[in-house]
């Protein structure tokens, strides 16, 4: 019977064992203001995403290249206000025909940022 308890116990300690985290960000993130912008491609604008608006959600079109940090990075950088969370997306670009040839369009990363209770982002004011 011990020997089924030392082989349990070395089974236990190899699950307990947490998964190590390579690339994690360092919490508060500093990221340099011409990158910020090079993450935040500009706002989409929408009938769904305008919907989203009145539950504090805001929607990004973004790098294919960036995290989710550095998304939360870049929109309290550059609009002052709180993030809570971000989801993202990758719409894959279609196949379409230009000049009766197959081509593909790009692909398109989304982001949904969730705002604090509050806050908003007026979009008109910083188109000039």
């Amino acid at each position: 019977m011990s020997d089924t308890a030392q082989i349990d116990s070395k089974i236990v300690a190899k699950k307990a064992k947490p998964a190590p985290r390579g690339n994690k960000p360092a919490p508060g993130l500093v990221i340099a203001r011409e990158k910020m912008f090079d993450i935040i491609r500009g706002p989409v604008i929408t009938e769904k995403s305008t919907a989203l608006s009145e539950r504090n959600q805001v929607v990004f079109k973004v790098s294919l290249e960036a995290t989710k940090p550095m998304i939360k990075a870049a929109v309290e950088g550059l609009f002052g206000v709180k993030v809570l969370g971000v989801n993202t997306l990758v719409q894959k670009g279609k196949t379409k025909q230009f000049k009766g040839r197959p081509g593909v369009r790009s692909d398109v990363k989304k982001a949904f940022v969730t705002l604090a209770e509050g806050q908003s982002i007026d979009f008109t004011a910083r188109l000039a």
